[in-house]
């Protein structure tokens, strides 16, 4: 996972979680619509930054899986036992 160093980008980055939060983006529509608008008109349509932006969206999806799915599902097997 890419972590930002800089606390200013920081701060300013979780601003807007802020307002997706009093906004009540969900992952249900919500978030793919913001996504795909946002690619859409901002970033280049050249080949290397869509297949960057794919790569950003994919990485996220992992480090999601890896930090956090796993983690449940390791919680609710200890809980329920395994298969």
């Amino acid at each position: 996972m890419p972590y930002i160093p800089s606390k200013i980008r920081r701060g300013e980055m979780d601003e807007i979680l802020k307002l997706m939060s009093e906004h009540q983006i969900q992952a249900d529509g919500d978030l793919n619509y913001l996504l795909f608008k946002y690619c859409k008109y901002n970033v280049p349509t050249g080949y290397n930054s869509l297949k960057n932006f794919c790569g950003e969206l994919r990485q996220c999806a992992t480090e999601i899986e890896r930090r956090l799915l796993a983690a449940h599902e390791d919680s609710v097997m200890e809980k329920n036992g395994d298969v």
